[in-house]
């Protein structure tokens, strides 16, 4: 094979792959083979998405855990992953529109008038992947402090979050569906509460699963995480409101 120099890191390379950083020769045109090749990828059941969402469904806090300390190949990245999951839910809320007839946050009347914070919560509801990550790190930290005895820093909590929070927009977006097929929007409503309940018995397993007092700081540490995260973009959207009076 004719010597080649990797445009990846520069590394001379004779070989198929880069033996420094690993990068192709030569690449594959990306065609619809290519595509649907990615689409498998990401979607098969061995350690892709679907086996990540029934192992996060079965036994969360104790496969997250494995995930940070022991295995990192069996589930798909967690930052990825809430991000697809949030696009999902994204995607089917603005196809059936079930959302709105329940939460108006590009409204957010009972809130405030300003126009800014009615762009920011339009902001939220078009970008969920983004702000889950955000409320997400506030989150985190309200964890840290209810769990202080834990090992786990702020990183690796961060990491439970994006899990956890990922599988709960899965959950929105099929009771979404579901309520948008069936024009029963009160569906919706209660996949709010099933969500909410599933991240604090995952976040309460993941910590001391065995102890009451867990899931009663993981509840909590997520709906003050959660209150603190809106009322922080209200307080940003009046500001911004103020300042340009």
């Amino acid at each position: 094979m004719m010597t080649k120099v990797c445009v990846n890191c520069k590394h001379t390379v004779e070989e198929k792959f880069c033996p420094n950083c690993g990068q192709p020769t030569n690449l594959k045109r990306i065609d619809k083979h290519y595509i649907i090749h990615e689409i498998q990828h990401l979607l098969h059941f061995e350690k892709g998405f679907l086996y990540t969402v029934k192992e996060l469904f079965i036994r969360p806090g104790f496969v997250i855990k494995s995930y940070i300390n022991e295995n990192r190949t069996k589930l798909i990245k967690p930052i990825p992953f809430l991000i697809f999951t949030s696009l999902i839910y994204t995607l089917v809320n603005n196809y059936f529109h079930v959302e709105e007839g329940i939460v108006n946050f590009n409204g957010a009347e009972t809130h405030a008038n300003g126009s800014n914070v009615k762009a920011i919560f339009g902001w939220v509801q078009s970008h969920y992947g983004y702000a889950n990550i955000m409320m997400g790190g506030l989150i985190a930290l309200l964890l840290k402090l209810f769990f202080r005895k834990s090992n786990n820093n702020i990183f690796e909590v961060t990491i439970l979050l994006c899990f956890v929070m990922g599988e709960g927009m899965l959950l929105l977006a099929l009771f979404s569906a579901i309520a948008g097929i069936t024009k029963m929007n009160a569906i919706f409503a209660l996949a709010g509460v099933l969500a909410f309940i599933y991240t604090t018995l995952a976040i309460g397993q993941f910590y001391e699963p065995k102890k009451a007092m867990s899931y009663v700081k993981a509840f909590f540490a997520y709906i003050i995480g959660t209150t603190l995260f809106y009322l922080i973009l209200i307080l940003i959207g009046l500001l911004k409101d103020y300042l340009s009076k």
